[in-house]
């Protein structure tokens, strides 16, 4: 997920001065340029972003009293460098709010954010200035501009447009006091997930702990530490606590207390239910739209995405959920004859069930465990896998750089591109604490910029995680999902380290591109060559072995039904609640139990990744109506990742070069569609995404033997159970193989008067 979030500054809560305050200086004179994090104190937010404001209210009324005909310099080009001030101080804030907060920081986020919106509101609604970016875009096709000028000229005036600017002043203030409301709205919705996610604890039973890994427990004892707990196994709604006790823990009244736990946060009728929150904002969207001449909020947002409209997300949507459905059936009776054995012939599979009873699946069916995978994945290991792919498609390397951190847990390094130049400075922060928002995001603290003398300075760019931590002498250990999480979020880091881009307004591209870069990394993690070069034991040294590869290669479509059904069922629980043309919701979740279960038939052993009342990504990261993206640029992501196959080198340098020329340098100078066109030569392959999860088959693309040369095709469900068995019987009888041997020595030393270790 790539987020500017709200994140906080801990440790730094000392009086700011008056007379000096760090985030107001032009430059920071710190390496690579990063926030001077020893030196900003919470206290110096508010002032900052007061000075900012008014900085920025100077800037523009210098552009609107000019008495100079509006030209692209002077309006467009003037009104683009405007207001960075504010803009860094407020993006620096929304990034330490996510990772760190505290009370404080979350005062200055309830006193400040609705001020600024406002603030734009009054910028994006000013007629005048509005006047001077019109006359320009008027004259853009006889001014002369260049194709980068042109697009900065046509994407300045939309984003007037869709910012209000078309309106009468009655309606102006109207959406004034909307996207006011809406900003107060989104910090309580905050507020009150994190509230909820710090409040519960699962305090467990030693004598209930039968199932759970010792890494599990070591890590859950440390959790009890460090919530008070000392000597206590606490497990908490982070994922990394939460799914391996979902996945290993045998008591199944236990996995079912904090599964409904996580499901029914913000949604108990109290201070911190987010229900009221939720249908607040789905209405005032509506109306927003309305305003804006859309028939809803989902089609406000599309008609500035790839995507252009809801039917389209819909299409692709509806395309996809039957399939998984469908699978996801398959997955449950697979399931349920062993939860039969456990539990007795009438019972059936709660959602509480899945992660558990699905590895037991996996086991049966693959020869494949969680565990075993994950003594071969620990977080150092896995970074070095990230690292080792960069190199070898783009060239560039990883320096460890003593900079200025904003939490004494972060790690931080100069990426350095082939020709020794500084692409930028890349920090991460791998794992959960109190006050730092759930799940994985990157965001940059400062973007990509050029001098006066069009010298490069590269981006500060931030990987934000919640790995479990490590614990005694067991390090963090990652999931096979944790894996591929980095590796996404790294591609992240990748687009924003390579752009090339000169102008702010041309930084981003549209949200349903956005995840593009990053998804397309999630397929080289598992692939034989990449993790015979990062996965080693952590307790032996061992490299992965092939028959472990092979394993999990066949694995590859294992759980796809459940995996892309929740997913699915989440975006399309944000497109409906968007596209109500009054946005009213009525009750919260009546609403989500008609749309996905009555209309759509979702099965009960299924819910949805996000419910409303803290779906924060929809409520709280700026992804309403865009929750599909993952999805729509899945398609894209599987379709790229053809060019490498289709060349016969995984990690070919020159289909990698063209990525990085046409993709992930470019930012937003070209339209999505334009840049994918440029790099693949054609439109992406629709069926590309529903190939990739297995639910069609088609031809395989020439050379696509590349990426299975070692382990063979993936297998059917009978021809997985029979690999398995095979697996399992080869396997047991090297072991017996191996004790008689053991034995034999044993007996061949004691004749000889010695003892086994004496051999040694």
């Amino acid at each position: 997920m790539s987020l500017i979030l709200t994140m906080t500054l801990s440790g730094c809560h000392r009086p700011a001065a008056e007379a000096e305050n760090p985030l107001l200086a032009e430059t920071w004179e710190t390496p690579f340029g990063v926030p001077p994090f020893d030196d900003i104190a919470t206290e110096h937010f508010a002032p900052a972003f007061e000075r900012g404001m008014s900085l920025h209210d100077e800037q523009i009324d210098a552009i609107v009293s000019s008495s100079d005909a509006p030209t692209f310099d002077n309006v467009i080009l003037a009104f683009d460098n405007s207001g960075k001030i504010l803009s860094r101080a407020w993006t620096v804030f929304g990034l330490l709010n996510a990772a760190d907060t505290d009370e404080a920081m979350q005062a200055v986020a309830a006193e400040m954010s609705p001020r600024i919106t406002a603030h734009y509101d009054a910028v994006m609604m000013n007629g005048a200035l509005f006047d001077k970016v019109r006359e320009v875009y008027d004259a853009r096709l006889s001014a002369g501009l260049t194709p980068e000028q042109m697009r900065l000229t046509e994407k300045t005036y939309t984003a007037f447009v869709r910012s209000g600017a078309l309106l009468d002043e009655a309606q102006k203030e109207r959406l004034k006091q909307i996207n006011t409301r809406l900003s107060e709205l989104s910090v309580t919705f905050a507020e009150n997930l994190l509230a909820e996610n710090n409040a519960y604890m699962l305090d467990v039973p030693a004598d209930s702990l039968v199932g759970l890994l010792p890494a599990v427990r070591e890590a859950a004892l440390d959790t009890g530490e460090a919530r008070g707990r000392k000597g206590h196994y606490v497990f908490t709604l982070d994922k990394p606590s939460m799914i391996p006790f979902l996945t290993g823990a045998r008591n199944r009244d236990l996995r079912r207390e904090i599964y409904e736990a996580y499901l029914s946060r913000c949604n108990h009728d109290d201070g911190h239910d987010n229900k009221a929150v939720v249908a607040e904002m789905a209405q005032l969207r509506s109306e927003k739209a309305r305003l804006l001449g859309y028939a809803s909020y989902a089609a406000y947002v599309t008609a500035d995405e790839m995507a252009g409209t809801p039917e389209a997300v819909y299409g692709v949507l509806d395309e996809i959920w039957t399939p998984a459905l469908a699978r996801a059936r398959e997955e449950v009776a697979a399931m349920e004859p062993l939860l039969r054995r456990d539990e007795g012939a009438g019972a059936t599979l709660e959602p509480w069930d899945w992660w558990y009873y699905a590895e037991k699946v996996r086991e049966a069916e693959y020869d494949l465990s969680e565990s075993e995978v994950r003594d071969y994945l620990s977080l150092d290991n896995v970074k070095v896998g990230v690292f080792f792919l960069a190199n070898r498609l783009y060239g560039i390397t990883f320096r460890p750089a003593s900079v200025p951190l904003y939490n004494d847990e972060c790690e931080a390094y100069e990426v350095i591109d082939a020709d020794e130049s500084t692409l930028g400075l890349l920090y991460f922060d791998f794992h959960p604490r109190a006050g730092k928002q759930g799940g994985a995001w990157c965001g940059s603290f400062t973007e990509t910029w050029y001098d006066d003398k069009d010298e490069r300075h590269g981006p500060v760019v931030s990987v934000v995680c919640n790995f479990t931590r490590p614990s005694g002498r067991t390090p963090a250990l990652l999931s096979i999902d944790e894996t591929q999480t980095l590796f996404h979020e790294f591609g992240h880091a990748l687009h924003s380290l390579f752009s090339e881009v000169r102008y702010r307004g041309l930084a981003e591209v549209e949200g349903d591109f956005v995840e593009l870069p990053s998804q397309i990394m999630e397929n080289w993690a598992l692939t034989p060559e990449l993790l015979r070069r990062y996965a080693v034991n952590y307790r032996t040294g061992e490299v992965i072995p092939d028959d472990i590869i092979g394993r999990i290669e066949r694995s590859r479509l294992f759980n796809t039904g459940f995996t892309t059904t929740e997913l699915v069922a989440a975006a399309l629980a944000d497109l409906d609640i968007h596209s109500l043309p009054d946005g009213k919701v009525g009750d919260v979740n009546a609403f989500e139990r008609a749309a996905l279960t009555e209309k759509r038939g979702l099965i009960p052993q299924i819910a949805p990744r996000y419910r409303y009342p803290y779906f924060s990504h929809i409520f709280d990261g700026g992804y309403a109506s865009g929750y599909y993206f993952y999805i729509w640029a899945e398609v894209l992501d599987k379709d790229a990742f053809q060019a490498f196959v289709e060349s016969g080198d995984l990690f070919s340098r020159d289909v990698a070069e063209r990525f990085r020329r046409e993709v992930l340098s470019r930012g937003g100078t070209r339209s999505g569609m334009e840049m994918y066109r440029a790099f693949r030569g054609a439109d992406p392959d629709d069926r590309a995404l529903l190939r990739a999860r297995g639910f069609i088959e088609d031809e395989p693309a020439a050379g696509a033997d590349t990426l299975r040369r070692d382990v063979g095709v993936v297998d059917t469900r009978a021809q997985a159970r029979e690999r398995a068995e095979r697996s399992r019987r080869e396997r047991a009888e090297a072991r017996a193989a191996d004790s008689l041997a053991r034995v034999r020595e044993a007996d061949s030393l004691a004749a000889l008067g010695l003892k086994a270790e004496d051999n040694e």
